[in-house]
């Protein structure tokens, strides 16, 4: 199993687990997650569409109110075919919310504007991107600990780019000095933070992992004043390519925080 159940003797609330098939913790932790969200579970209820995987994860959701549940269906959803093999928690949670109609994973996405600026003519040129994740670097300039919000203020902090890494302005028609920046155009219901803890060592001429400490803080506030709360953490310990999923996920019902075990690279948090 891939959860054991959890109990509030106060409310007679329990959670169910899900099979493991093989090494499949970095499904099943983002499985929980996504059972646990109730706007999710609710709007994948109401927009059941054959044509999406939303059918799969009602009758997935519907189970695992009731008992340890089965995740076969989704697995063959996803074209998962070597349950043994390790896989990216993020990159399958992307790859969810994708083949999950709009209607019912809207409250994840979001939309980005990269403004670059031209710093001869000050010419704005904008162009959008969609974003179901936002991607953290480790930030640590002199701490100890990463932080989460040292993370945040250095993903919208603006860059330049000079010398040989000029950019070209179509109204200079030449390469010049420029800078760049992301806004947030569309801020999502829930927001999902990937930490991007591995990194590549020119050293050793592979990845290795940042094992390091990371404070996440439980109210977290990025640009336009858009304000997030924590509720659940997917965590992954062992190294690139081989190690084990679990999820820590507070309930909206209780509002206890309840920590769901897996068997199985990046760490995801969503708030």
């Amino acid at each position: 199993m891939s959860a054991a159940p959890a109990w509030c003797s106060d409310l007679k609330i329990s959670y169910n687990g899900l099979k493991n098939h093989g090494a499949t913790c970095y499904l099943n932790s983002v499985l929980q997650v996504l059972f646990m969200t109730e706007d999710f579970r609710e709007a994948v209820n109401s927009h059941y569409n054959t044509d999406f995987i939303d059918h799969h994860l009602k009758d997935l959701f519907d189970r695992l109110k009731n008992e340890t549940s089965d995740t076969s269906e989704i697995l063959k959803a996803l074209d998962i075919n070597t349950v043994n093999q390790q896989q990216d928690a993020a990159e399958y949670c992307q790859r969810i919310l994708r083949l999950t109609s709009p209607e019912a994973a809207k409250i994840f996405h979001g939309e980005l504007t990269n403004k670059r600026i031209c710093t001869s003519c000050e010419t704005n040129t904008d162009s959008d991107e969609s974003f179901w994740i936002l991607p953290l670097s480790l930030v640590n300039p002199s701490r100890e600990v990463y932080s989460v919000e040292d993370g945040i203020n250095e993903f919208f902090k603006e860059s330049y780019f000079t010398g040989e890494d000029q950019m070209y302005c179509e109204h200079c028609d030449t390469k010049v000095d420029a800078c760049t920046k992301y806004v947030v155009k569309h801020h999502p219901e829930v927001l999902i933070l990937l930490l991007k803890r591995f990194d590549f060592s020119y050293s050793y001429m592979t990845y290795i992992k940042i094992n390091d400490t990371v404070d996440v803080t439980t109210s977290l506030k990025i640009p336009e004043n858009q304000t997030y709360e924590l509720y659940a953490v997917v965590d992954h310990v062992g190294d690139l390519r081989s190690g084990h999923y679990t999820s820590r996920i507070r309930s909206q019902v209780d509002r206890r925080w309840y920590q769901l075990m897996t068997h199985g690279s990046q760490g995801l948090i969503t708030i």
